[in-house]
């Protein structure tokens, strides 16, 4: 996908379609994103794009004072920042759009870990309207939106 002349990552646009299917409205809302890379950028034009002035974002990055109370205040996280460290810092009834993968160690698996978020999922659950599941959530929207792509390229070709 394209904004303006910016080609915008597909896990960013998987990010903005999460959070505009379950956040049905999200002017005047506040998005804390944990991100520590140029997806920070592109989750701000995107939202412009899809019209979402309106809204507030607010980038976490590791060294941020307090992220504690920044992200509590947020009614939409977006957690990539590469630590397995949310959970109670969610607010009541958020929406928690997790992209970060994380293997921890887990004697109990053959492998001798498995894989996280950035959120405690359990804890997360406890207080947040909305989770998505780490494995299992934004990667496979993002794989989607690939193959989305890939058709709509093919369709370009063929129609020329």
């Amino acid at each position: 996908m394209r904004v303006g002349g910016t080609l915008i990552s597909q896990v960013v646009v998987s990010m903005a379609l999460l959070v505009d299917h379950k956040a049905t409205i999200i002017d005047g809302k506040a998005i804390a994103q944990t991100i520590r890379s140029e997806i920070a950028s592109e989750v701000s034009t995107l939202m412009e794009k899809y019209g979402k002035e309106d809204v507030t974002v607010i980038v976490v990055h590791p060294r941020t004072e307090d992220p504690e109370s920044m992200i509590h205040e947020a009614d939409i996280v977006i957690a990539a920042i590469g630590q397995p460290m949310m959970g109670s810092w969610i607010k009541s009834g958020a929406v928690v759009i997790d992209v970060g993968t994380n293997a921890v160690d887990d004697a109990t698996r053959k492998s001798r870990y498995r894989l996280v978020g950035d959120v405690d999922f359990d804890q997360a659950c406890k207080v947040a309207g909305w989770v998505t599941p780490v494995p299992g959530g934004v990667g496979p929207m993002t794989v989607t939106m690939l193959l989305k792509n890939t058709l709509d390229g093919v369709k370009r070709v063929i129609e020329q």
